[in-house]
């Protein structure tokens, strides 16, 4: 395919990349200007993405993230890996703690939650399948940046550097990477109160083979359980869920 159409294919996909929590709905207009495009070839990539089913109408010359795109996500669903030989454990997590369970990923640079398995009394979560969660608050975005290489880790530090002082954590590099490798060596991290003030979460790294991580699993519950729940226990469970499923993805 000829670089210019390449171009063109990547700027019309582009605008699957404009809907977020603040943008449900784009107009044309809306679309053109954010890609920098003619108003005729945003019209016409709107078009386009109609007829897929990618893009829909809604109202008043708005449009939003289309039908096909929950189809798409059924089939991800089921040719997912680590769901397929995660939902077994995480089901087993809940009936032993009456806990939430949960996988989340790492995506390029951004955390998502791929599946939930709720407990007895399911907590209130800011964050679910498909919503970005911070890269650094709570148990597994933490684990997953755990097991990067240090190279990796390095080109996180200088390139999300701000965000990383925003939120807590050392704004040096060396101390931000210790802190790192002893999340590694410990294989779990406990977060209380750290992405949403009401509750904990113990998460461990579904582990590859070649050392990086599959998916982090963790185990939510509200913070007022701190004072009653074997804390050494449920990261025994955990750590040992995550090497399970990761034993079976080998």
């Amino acid at each position: 395919m000829p670089e210019k159409s390449m171009s063109s294919l990547g700027r019309m996909l582009g605008v699957l990349d404009l809907f977020d929590d603040t943008h449900l709905t784009r107009t044309a207009d809306d679309i053109s200007a954010a890609l920098d495009v003619s108003l005729p070839t945003g019209y016409r990539y709107v078009r386009m993405l109609l007829e897929a089913g990618l893009l829909q109408r809604v109202e008043d010359s708005h449009y939003a993230l289309g039908p096909r795109i929950i189809l798409l996500d059924h089939y991800i669903r089921k040719a997912d890996p680590v769901l397929r030989e995660g939902i077994p454990v995480m089901r087993e997590l809940v009936a032993a703690t009456g806990f939430d369970c949960v996988i989340s990923g790492l995506f390029g640079m951004q955390v998502l939650d791929t599946h939930r398995e709720m407990g007895g009394a399911p907590a209130t979560l800011a964050y679910g399948r498909g919503r970005p969660r911070p890269l650094f608050q709570g148990a597994a975005p933490k684990v997953l940046l755990a097991n990067f290489t240090p190279a990796q880790l390095r080109k996180v530090f200088d390139a999300r550097h701000d965000e990383i002082v925003r939120s807590g954590l050392p704004a040096d590099w060396s101390e931000f990477r210790r802190g790192f490798a002893a999340i590694r060596k410990a294989g779990h991290y406990v977060s209380i109160g750290e992405l949403e003030s009401q509750l904990a979460a113990v998460a461990a790294p579904i582990l590859k083979t070649d050392g990086g991580a599959w998916a982090a699993i963790s185990l939510v519950f509200d913070t007022s359980r701190l004072a009653i729940v074997d804390l050494e226990k449920i990261v025994h469970l955990i750590t040992e869920g995550a090497s399970r499923i990761g034993g079976r993805l080998a």
